[in-house]
């Protein structure tokens, strides 16, 4: 009878673990961890039933393996389906690579400014406006000030910010 009794305790704690495990993967609303929960309360009454060593090395491992349960689901629910739908919403796989297709795009548009050649439309003193090609950009004058109406060229790219340095 202890036994057996010995064999069902560690059999609910084992469920309750695997329980935890579970809730990550299934939207339950909670449900399957408070399952999870009353599974392990009554592994850990059983266990006491047979004696109260096993019942505290029952409510110790409960103590230790629930939180490790839970960290671990909690570290690999990003990459579940479900964590990735509620992670990113109703966006799909297409929508995230037309983000990044568009993020390369637009990096590449700002790096071809790389040795264009412009004017400056206000001081750079050292930040200031200068006009390539049409447009209007936000500007880092590279060595000292530069004077309005002064001929650039674009001598860094850094992310969206670009440095000039007059043309002699």
């Amino acid at each position: 009878m202890t036994d057996s009794m010995l064999l069902i305790g560690l059999g609910l704690l084992a469920l309750s673990i695997v329980l935890i495990v579970v809730e990550v993967f299934v939207p339950s609303g909670g449900v399957i961890a408070i399952v999870a929960g009353i599974v392990a309360i009554s592994g850990v009454v059983t266990l006491f039933r047979v004696s109260t060593t096993w019942g505290l090395a029952g409510l110790l491992a409960m103590v230790i393996l629930i939180p490790t349960a839970v960290a671990f689901g909690l570290r690999i629910w990003p990459y579940t389906p479900v964590g990735r739908r509620m992670l990113m919403g109703s966006r799909t796989e297409e929508d995230v690579e037309r983000d990044r297709a568009q993020t390369r795009q637009e990096r590449e548009q700002w790096q071809a400014l790389l040795g264009a050649e412009g004017e400056a439309m206000t001081d750079l003193r050292p930040v200031g406006v200068v006009q390539i090609d049409g447009r209007r950009y936000d500007a880092l004058a590279e060595v000292n000030f530069i004077d309005a109406g002064t001929r650039v060229r674009v001598t860094i790219v850094d992310g969206k910010q670009i440095k000039v340095r007059p043309l002699a």
